[in-house]
């Protein structure tokens, strides 16, 4: 839908001005190749589904058989003049983006356009005739957002449906698409508490989708198609490319590939069998790029780190390798516990075997547990003032007495403290770990210890991460997304 907003000013205050961007292109996709088997992990323990029913849909067919028995609830049939009233004759100050639908206008219901309708700021988007979608993906629009009505979907609020005309309106998300806060250059960065709000308001509305009484699997997963409010509550948009899930008997769907690079499933890619956990890997990517601040696919990197899943999945494990790669824009903002678990849960969303992902309402109620409380995001950027904040301090070392530290060591004991001491130094370059002077006091007083006898130590907590040498975030321009299709 939104696929392409710009915000002015703060990153996190409601959005007011909205630029375009260029268009996606479709593109197709080869067999991805082959990965190692899923390595032992501690699996993350999940709560039992819950399952959500709604009424079976009933859909149209096509054009015809929507303009005979429209039948939607609470949804608006709009003429083609009253969508140029709306637009203002399809101005293009008007214009908010464009994508492989068309061009999206912002435009204003009012009583200028029908009588007795309550004036609301919305966002029409007009299909073009010659471009990568066509009826069947706007009808898949219209018969979805038509029928489902969920906090974390974006509304439908009405269709034009007029000659060869074909629109959509939808309720205004002044904040726009996650993609364009998550992957901007400058600007105060998302912290990672309304990141995870975004990752719990997603997988909500994956669930609903998915326990429907017949499944709706979305297949187009990705940051640009979750859009934020002006209080960043996310809701999932483009129902373009939504499928009717198995049902009975079904173990799966068989259509044509159709997605984006880098999020699509390799099951679905390989063989065209489509099921809910489909959607459970794309959900995977758009985790995995909360936790990192990177791309899915980003050929502005070293080559080994153009796929995202393919670098970083097998480090989402080791809690040492993942403090390095977390998104160094939220150092301080969360428990290493709460992180190494969220990673966790991104890897079995990731799983090569299908059967090996969570179901969504898993996912949904695992979240809902690592959810930071309002007042403590306001309280952080009370703190940040506009600069980082380390919630963690290096623990002080014991109070050491001067003259007992500068009391000579015998040489033996000296040369088999700096071999340890330098070994230690050579492991912690090769983590990243820099060793402050503060620590090397605390080598010192080791070697105090040694001579006198073993004292209480202090050591960094396990949990605490370590400080990173080298900023591992170098922001890059945004490469467009691209649908395929063989």
């Amino acid at each position: 839908m939104f696929k392409n907003f710009k915000l002015m000013g703060n990153c996190l205050t409601p959005c007011k001005t909205i630029a375009d961007h260029k268009p996606v292109q479709h593109k197709q996709i080869g067999l991805p190749s082959p990965t190692k088997p899923d390595s032992a992990v501690a699996p993350v323990q999940l709560p039992k589904p819950d399952v959500n029913t709604t009424p079976v849909l009933q859909t149209p067919k096509n054009v015809k058989d929507l303009r005979q028995n429209p039948g939607y609830r609470d949804v608006y049939i709009f003429s083609y003049l009253e969508m140029k009233i709306a637009t203002k004759n399809f101005r293009p100050d008007q214009i908010l983006g464009e994508g492989g639908f068309g061009i999206v206008y912002r435009g204003l219901i009012d009583e200028t356009v029908r009588q007795g309708i309550k004036s609301t700021q919305v966002a029409i988007k007009q299909l073009n005739p010659e471009g990568f979608q066509g009826d069947r993906e706007w009808l898949a629009e219209v018969n979805y957002l038509g029928q489902l009505s969920h906090p974390n979907l974006v509304k439908l609020i009405g269709f034009c449906c007029e000659d060869e005309h074909r629109l959509l309106v939808y309720e205004f998300m002044a904040c726009g698409s996650l993609e364009k806060h998550l992957f901007r250059k400058v600007c105060l960065t998302m912290p990672w508490s309304i990141r995870m709000k975004i990752a719990l308001d997603a997988a909500k509305g994956l669930a609903f989708l998915h326990g429907a009484e017949r499944p709706v699997i979305y297949r187009d997963f990705k940051t640009s198609n979750i859009l934020l409010d002006e209080d960043y509550n996310a809701k999932l948009s483009d129902f373009g490319l939504a499928k009717d899930g198995p049902m009975g008997d079904q173990t799966h769907v068989s259509t044509r590939v159709m997605g984006t690079y880098g999020y699509a499933a390799p099951e679905y890619v390989m063989t065209g069998h489509l099921t809910a956990r489909s959607d459970v890997y794309g959900y995977g990517v758009v985790l995995l790029e909360l936790l990192i601040g990177r791309r899915a696919m980003d050929k502005n990197r070293p080559s080994r780190e153009h796929n995202l899943v393919e670098w970083a999945r097998p480090l989402l494990i080791h809690s040492k390798k993942l403090a390095r790669i977390l998104d160094p824009r939220m150092e301080g903002q969360y428990s290493p516990r709460v992180a190494q678990k969220v990673a966790n849960l991104a890897y079995q969303c990731l799983s090569q075997n299908p059967k090996g992902r969570p179901m969504m309402s898993q996912v949904v109620e695992l979240l809902e547990t690592f959810q930071s409380p309002p007042e403590n995001t306001e309280n952080l950027f009370a703190q940040r003032g506009g600069g980082p904040v380390t919630l963690y301090e290096v623990p002080k070392s014991p109070d050491v007495n001067i003259k007992e530290v500068n009391r000579k060591i015998p040489r033996s004991e000296e040369r088999e403290h700096r071999k340890k001491s330098s070994q230690r130094r050579n492991e912690d370059r090769e983590a990243g770990i820099h060793r402050s002077g503060q620590r090397r006091g605390e080598d010192r007083e080791a070697g105090t210890r040694r001579r006198e006898g073993p004292k209480p130590r202090k050591n960094r907590s396990k949990s605490e991460p370590p400080q990173i040498e080298a900023d591992l975030y170098s922001p890059t321009s945004p490469s467009p997304m691209r649908d395929f299709e063989p």
